[in-house]
């Protein structure tokens, strides 16, 4: 049976970090427009969930600072999160925290790269 390696968890999280980024950027507009949608917190803990699954897999085998930026990336994400569902303060923090985790894994997929080449 395949191992699944590291840089599988970075396409995970990549992709998961990417869709959360644009969810959050776009979704504002979707509240604008007249279609009866409205935001709900549920979907940004599953991107979260889905991330903070790829990055507890990363930082074992990744070195200090992209487990630096993961880590803070994800904390910055959970922050906002929970302040949206316990406060119904938005915080700006997720959009950082997202910005963050594609740039963690990209740097850790890389790295992986270049190690097995």
């Amino acid at each position: 049976m395949k191992k699944i390696t590291s840089s599988l968890y970075d396409i995970l999280g990549i992709s998961s970090a990417t869709i959360c980024l644009a969810h959050c950027l776009i979704f504002p507009l979707f509240t604008v427009l007249p279609l009866g949608v409205s935001h709900n917190p549920i979907i940004d803990l599953l991107f979260a969930s889905i991330g903070l699954f790829a990055i507890l897999k990363i930082i074992k085998k990744s070195g200090l600072l992209v487990s630096s930026i993961l880590v803070v990336s994800m904390m910055l994400i959970w922050i906002s999160i929970l302040a949206e569902l316990f406060f119904e303060i938005h915080l700006d923090l997720i959009y950082f925290g997202g910005i963050g985790m594609i740039i963690g894994h990209l740097i850790n997929y890389k790295l992986h790269r270049k190690q097995n080449h």
